[in-house]
């Protein structure tokens, strides 16, 4: 797929990494040039998300989970719950490129034969 500013911005938020306002690519985890790269590598924008989630999921980092500050308590996703959202959503767009067959259209053209003398 060939790159523009409307299928970036489609990726981006179908991956939840669209870009907050007042803010730039970077404060998402995807800059443009990887997303460029997801869209060119990929049949069609749901391959992309799918690779774009898988991505995601492997970028998981262990992280609290649990803390306490004083009588407040606060308990945050675990690694495991995203990572197991990530790759779901990864399979999710997966099972939409595979119903689609390889993610072309078809084309129809008529074509007059040309006159014979």
């Amino acid at each position: 797929m060939t790159p523009t500013e409307t299928l970036r911005i489609k990726l981006r938020k179908l991956i939840n990494e669209t870009i907050p306002a007042n803010g730039t690519e970077a404060n998402t985890q995807f800059l443009d040039s990887e997303i460029d790269d997801l869209l060119l590598e990929s049949v069609n924008i749901y391959g992309a998300a799918a690779a774009g989630w898988t991505i995601k999921a492997g970028l998981l980092q262990g992280k609290i989970e649990k803390y306490t500050i004083g009588q407040e308590q606060y308990t945050l996703t675990s690694i495991k719950d995203e990572y197991e959202h990530a790759i779901t959503m990864a399979e999710q767009y997966k099972t939409v490129v595979q119903s689609s067959g390889s993610g072309t259209t078809g084309m129809m053209i008529k074509i007059k034969p040309p006159k014979v003398i």
